[in-house]
């Protein structure tokens, strides 16, 4: 089992990422969180993609990770499949930090939400709780109806308790 990451690694990870590596990159999953919603929160590894989809960036992020004394498992690049999914996700992206080099972005609250869906353990569906109360509260767009519709457009679950996950989910958006 890998060693959980704090807000203060992550930080350094991503502060990494933006002043050593050129492009643009998406963070997403529970770093995010740890970042943006819940400082408490910890995690494996950081869900973090270049923007370009590359080859090469993936190398590079895996370079950052090794340059930090970090395994190259803490960085996952492997996101990038659940993101390119999403139709038009490249709009639903906004700026986390600028660094040096580069620039870290985080998915909005609707793209969180579209990511956090198909999966949606019982983690995901805290992450997806704290974020719809900070988009309440810091009156971010939050697009509902999209994310309801990707929600019932997923493939009906074997699972019950990942069904009621989802139907939690979706009455979170009507409230």
């Amino acid at each position: 089992m890998r060693e959980s990451l704090d807000r203060q690694a992550i930080e350094r990870i991503v502060r990494a990422i933006g002043d050593r590596l050129e492009g643009d990159w998406l963070l997403i999953g529970g770093a995010l969180v740890s970042l943006w919603l819940d400082s408490r929160r910890m995690t494996e590894d950081l869900d973090v993609i270049g923007m370009s989809g590359t080859l090469q960036e993936r190398f590079a992020l895996m370079q950052v990770a090794s340059d930090l004394g970090l395994p190259i498992e803490a960085v996952n690049s492997a996101a990038d499949f659940f993101v390119q999914r999403i139709p038009g996700w490249r709009q639903e992206v906004e700026p986390l930090l600028r660094g040096a080099r580069g620039t870290v972005f985080r998915p909005t609250p609707t793209l969180f939400l579209m990511l956090k869906a198909s999966r949606l353990s019982a983690q995901d569906l805290a992450d997806c709780e704290a974020m719809v109360e900070k988009a309440r509260s810091e009156e971010l767009a939050l697009d509902g109806a999209r994310v309801r519709q990707w929600v019932e457009a997923l493939p009906a679950a074997s699972d019950q308790a990942l069904t009621e996950r989802r139907l939690r989910l979706t009455s979170l958006l009507d409230r």
